[in-house]
């Protein structure tokens, strides 16, 4: 997959992969940082609380490419944005 508005992948990051069980050519970095992890416990992602503090650390949601119309869909409708 080529990098584009939907798809980047930083394969030089110190980090890359940040996630196991995707693969790397396949491995969307746009949402570094999930979007969605403001949602608390209803983001859908695979997530756990330890001490109160929301772990992603097993979820690939948002490195999957074809997530990236379901992301912006649930930030439109969170956030009203048209």
């Amino acid at each position: 997959m080529n990098n584009s508005s939907r798809f980047y992948c930083n394969k030089e990051c110190e980090y890359f992969p940040c996630h196991e069980g995707i693969e790397e050519d396949s491995f969307n970095c746009l949402f570094c940082y999930c979007p969605l992890y403001f949602l608390g416990d209803k983001c859908g992602g695979d997530f756990t609380f330890k001490n109160g503090i929301k772990s992603c650390v097993n979820c690939t949601r948002p490195h999957i490419p074809e997530n990236f119309e379901k992301i912006k869909d649930i930030l439109r409708a969170h956030l009203s944005i048209q």
